[in-house]
């Protein structure tokens, strides 16, 4: 194998397939990525795989001889991260247990292992594939993935939960002590192209892991309009312009979350988002020292909403914000970092929360915009 890429070009594409590989393989090959050389196409893809998560990448060389080779991710990556910008040569022998990258300052060895050893990334040749509009992924993953939780022993918590029916996809998230639906419209019959056809019927659970490599990537692909997915026996493949991405799928029933967001509030309050987030961030300087809690005062004859905190120990700190508040006033907390998550995700210039009692969820919508329901536990205030 003999191939000549730009440092950039490697650099780039190394670091997305670098977050499959798993830092405790259960196979030793499972350290390394996947380098193929194709002569015929004059590309070079890159994969990496933890038996759930596969990502796959490619992009344009110059390619003198085909091959195929795994190399130690971590050391690759850690080498051509810091070699200068330019033309890079990787040259590797027949067996492919030893690779040279060659680059203007010098040259480096790195021994690799047989590229027969290493797993093949599932497919699906049955399943039928969908085609989702780029736009509302986006939209509907940077309103719900910041919901998931952290907690494996809570595996089902960990994903987000999409459904697809008819023209409309809905994107689930919760960790059991908030919960973000997002809304995205498809395109109809009327608008049907060939790049965004009508949008098939599924029900699936998506790892958080997987949908964040997904975001990550096209980001970097700002042209691409629509992408394939396949979902089949537990798996699902999301592919576009020589980009892949597969995953497992999460096993278990998702929580029906609908049935938790409540319908009917005797309080709200509408105000400008970022004047929110920004007294909601200075305050959290204190509440940081103090479990993170945060109290919202609601006071409809000032028309404002006075956020506080007291932290006996290191002081306390109190601001007061503009606001249209209706119903009686109220005061309720909350971890500070929930609501400036959910308000962050959010990409309109007002939002209304929504009220009950105390110690009742409060819903966050943004006003105008993305269609996107936040619900918020409170924390109970201790006299």
């Amino acid at each position: 194998m003999k191939l000549i890429c730009t440092q950039s070009d490697l650099n780039t594409h190394l670091s997305l397939v670098s977050r499959a590989v798993p830092s405790r393989p259960s196979l030793p090959v499972l350290a390394n990525v996947l380098l193929k050389a194709d002569e015929t196409t004059q590309r070079v893809s890159l994969t990496g795989f933890d038996l759930s998560l596969g990502v796959q990448t490619s992009f344009s060389a110059q390619v003198e001889a085909g091959g195929t080779l795994t190399l130690p991710a971590k050391l690759l990556t850690d080498i051509v991260s810091r070699l200068p910008d330019g033309e890079l040569t990787l040259d590797a022998e027949a067996d492919g247990s030893l690779a040279t990258l060659t680059c203007a300052l010098g040259r480096y060895q790195v021994r690799g292992m047989a590229a027969d050893q290493y797993p093949e990334l599932p497919t699906l040749d049955n399943g039928e594939a969908t085609h989702l509009l780029v736009e509302s992924l986006v939209e509907g993953l940077r309103g719900s993935l910041f919901a998931t939780s952290g907690d494996e022993t809570k595996q089902v918590l960990t994903g987000v939960h999409v459904t697809a029916e008819g023209d409309e996809m809905e994107f689930a998230a919760t960790d059991g002590h908030r919960l973000a639906v997002v809304q995205t419209i498809k395109p109809g019959a009327e608008t049907e192209t060939a790049a965004a056809p009508k949008v098939a019927t599924f029900d699936v659970t998506v790892p958080g892991k997987a949908l964040r490599e997904l975001e990550r990537m096209l980001q970097m692909h700002p042209s691409v309009e629509a992408i394939a997915v396949r979902f089949d026996q537990g798996q699902l493949i999301f592919e576009w312009e020589h980009q892949r991405i597969t995953s497992r799928l999460l096993e278990g029933q998702y929580p029906n979350y609908r049935q938790l967001i409540p319908r009917q509030f005797s309080r709200q309050m509408t105000v400008e988002r970022r004047l929110f987030i920004s007294a909601l961030e200075r305050i959290a300087v204190l509440a940081d020292q103090k479990n993170n809690i945060v109290k919202l005062s609601l006071d409809g004859t000032k028309q404002e909403i006075v956020v506080s905190v007291d932290a006996p120990d290191v002081g306390n700190g109190r601001e007061a914000v503009a606001a249209q508040v209706s119903g009686e006033d109220l005061d309720i907390a909350f971890n500070v970092r929930y609501l400036l998550e959910g308000l962050k995700a959010f990409n309109t210039t007002e939002i209304q929360m929504q009220f009950n009692a105390a110690t009742s969820p409060s819903i966050v919508t943004p006003l105008g915009g993305m269609k996107m329901t936040y619900l918020v536990m409170p924390v109970q205030i201790r006299s």
